[in-house]
């Protein structure tokens, strides 16, 4: 065995010094160094664990808000919607009351002028009918050749062209 390179010789006393140095080592290691680490990785995982609680917990409200979000929105175009129907029914509303006052406006000016014409008609018939007298007074002066009594001769004229007048129309 002697033509090995020396790292690779097995020394029984090199063996048995190092198993010793590696016992020490890992008892000193065990008593000091790894309730360190091992509540170190306790920390750690109990941190990791409270991350993702807050994670997940954040997750169900960020969930949560938006669902309200939607809600919210849905709301708020329902009742865009429904003021949007309120508003076109007030604009019906009011442009049925325009109408109808327009209508009425118009019944009422063609009454007024109806009335008017009715009233214009009859001053025409009066004035007509003075005319009339006028004339038949100054004929029949002339046809008697003289002047009788204006006011009994009116009276007379008037009566009789007022019974024509009854006469044509019944």
């Amino acid at each position: 065995m002697d033509t090995l390179p020396a790292p690779f010789r097995l020394n029984p006393g090199l063996m048995i010094w190092t198993l010793v140095v590696f016992g020490i080592l890992a008892v000193v290691l065990w008593k000091s160094l790894y309730p360190t680490i091992l509540k170190a990785t306790i920390d750690r995982e109990a941190r990791i664990k409270k991350d993702l609680d807050d994670a997940e917990r954040l997750r169900a409200e960020s969930a949560a808000a938006l669902e309200e979000q939607r809600q919210l929105l849905a709301s708020a175009r329902g009742e865009a919607t429904a003021i949007i129907a309120e508003a076109r029914q007030a604009a019906e509303r009011e442009r049925s009351a325009a109408v109808e006052k327009t209508r009425q406006e118009q019944e009422d000016l063609l009454h007024r002028a109806r009335r008017e014409i009715e009233a214009e008609r009859e001053r025409a018939v009066a004035d007509i009918r003075r005319e009339a007298v006028d004339i038949a007074i100054a004929a029949a002066g002339k046809v008697v050749g003289a002047r009788l009594d204006a006011a009994a001769d009116r009276k007379i004229v008037e009566e009789y062209i007022g019974s024509i007048g009854t006469g044509a129309r019944g």
